[in-house]
């Protein structure tokens, strides 16, 4: 991998005209919600793989006590956040690995309940590679997953809901319905009112995590969610994955749903490359 920007110690040397930098063989890119312990796809600089200490030290939360959420997503070089729905077309064995670590930093991990329904998502596991650097930080084993929803439509007999390591938890609205917040809660998930109406108010819902010590937080979208946040001004960080290549059709972009007045403008923060995957970070100015 090379680092583009800034320019750093960890920049890796030109390669020559025509040279392809060289993929390692292994296994296949993971269902959603997982990442590999090791990549097929070797993290390099100047020859050297990343281990995954340094990945996490790239990708860092700012230190201090208030609330953080950055957004993971992917897309297209024509702008798709999806292809036939699903976000893993896009994307590539360094992808996942940086997802994984990603989740390795976090505290929660908040998901709209159609991305939930549509890429089979899993209980967030722990990880070795990540237990001293979470337990350091006062982090449980795994991060939490929060799931937004109005109509709490899911099915929970799923392992996301049966079998997680760390309680799941519903952030929903005062006017949900009441069946099904009492089929959560019969399940083992953890309901959390964050809006007065049947939704959830983004806000709320950052809070809401915030109040219970979960303020690492991470979004893996999908589009309406992630365009919630934008648009309720609460979205800090952007970690946007550039996959080369190009889907045409109508899917989705990263974001959608309600517009914003202005646009909200982020200053770059690093942008990594692999197999012509561009890694890139955003801040909020």
């Amino acid at each position: 991998m090379r680092r583009l920007l800034p320019v750093t110690d960890m920049t890796a040397p030109e390669t020559g005209a025509g040279e392809v930098p060289a993929r390692s063989s292994g296994p296949g890119v993971p269902t959603a919600g997982e990442a590999p312990e090791t990549p097929s796809n070797e993290l390099s600089v100047g020859g050297r793989e990343w281990s995954l200490d340094e990945l996490a030290d790239a990708y860092a939360y700012p230190e201090g006590d208030g609330v953080w959420l950055r957004a993971n997503m992917v897309s297209s070089l024509d702008g798709a956040g999806q292809h036939d729905g699903r976000s893993q077309p896009l994307s590539s064995d360094t992808d996942m690995r940086i997802f994984g670590t990603l989740r390795g930093l976090a505290d929660v991990i908040v998901v709209g309940a159609e991305t939930v329904r549509l890429e089979g998502y899993r209980p967030a596991r722990a990880r070795e590679a990540f237990a001293a650097r979470r337990a350091a930080a006062g982090q449980g084993p795994a991060p939490v997953i929060a799931v937004v929803t109005a109509s709490l439509d899911l099915d929970f007999s799923l392992p996301l809901f049966t079998e997680p390591l760390v309680r799941t938890l519903i952030l929903t609205g005062a006017a949900a319905p009441a069946e099904r917040v009492r089929a959560a809660r019969e399940a083992g998930a953890e309901v959390l009112v964050a809006g007065d109406g049947a939704g959830v108010d983004p806000a709320r819902a950052v809070a809401a995590l915030a109040e219970r010590g979960l303020r690492r937080q991470l979004t893996e979208g999908g589009p309406r969610l992630l365009g919630q946040f934008v648009a309720a001004d609460v979205l800090d960080e952007l970690c946007l994955t550039i996959s080369p290549a190009m889907t045409a059709g109508d899917a989705q972009r990263i974001a959608g749903g309600p517009s914003v007045a202005v646009p909200t403008r982020f200053a770059v923060v690093s942008v990594l490359e692999q197999d012509g995957f561009l890694f890139t970070r955003y801040r909020r100015i």
